[in-house]
């Protein structure tokens, strides 16, 4: 697992003032994107939903570590960005930072609970159990290769690697778009963006 055995996620939260929300789409695809080209960036997850009527776009970013995250929440060019986006905010800028696994099921807005542990239990299950037996059976050519791959730690490091890396960046954002509605019962759009 490495250099993300510390996944940190950084939640922001933003109502728009009615009348803005196109702008702010252009700024938060902007804002996303800059943001993506940071080291130690591991993707993001964009919620939409409406609260109050005002629009509410709820920004799940995955970091490395604490310090690539608080690196990037300190930047200069984070905070003249957020500047522009003020007058578009009805709350201003709101963060939230979550540890672990739990970053996927954050709500997609202040009026939804998180999802109970079981649900979270049962699709974090649903991910992970079809990799730990296919994987392991994918790599078992390359790893009866080499004799320090064949080894019980090197056989683990790599599998346990690929699995990490399949669920971060490919398996749990698609069962988090394909499990939305049994999650939350209010209809959400999410989009993912890497």
């Amino acid at each position: 697992m490495g250099a993300h055995e510390e996944i940190v996620t950084l939640v922001i939260k933003h109502r728009i003032k009615p009348g803005h929300e196109a702008a702010y789409e252009t700024w938060l695809k902007q804002m996303v994107n800059v943001a993506s080209r940071r080291e130690g960036h591991l993707g993001a997850d964009i919620h939409r939903d409406n609260h109050g009527g005002l629009q509410v776009f709820t920004c799940v970013l995955r970091f490395s570590s604490t310090d690539v995250m608080q690196s990037w929440l300190d930047s200069a060019e984070r905070h003249e960005r957020v500047q522009e986006a003020l007058p578009m905010l009805a709350d201003g800028d709101q963060t939230e930072v979550t540890k672990g696994s739990e970053f996927w099921f954050a709500p997609a807005s202040e009026n939804q609970e998180q999802p109970p542990r079981w649900k979270q239990a049962v699709i974090s299950f649903l991910v992970i159990l079809p990799l730990s037996l296919i994987v392991p059976m994918l790599w078992l050519p390359v790893l009866s290769l080499h004799p320090l791959l064949a080894s019980y730690l090197g056989s683990n490091i790599v599998i346990t690697a690929t699995i990490v890396t399949l669920v971060v960046y490919l398996c749990m954002p698609a069962a988090m778009r394909l499990f939305a509605p049994w999650l939350s019962p209010s209809p959400s759009t999410i989009d993912h963006q890497k």
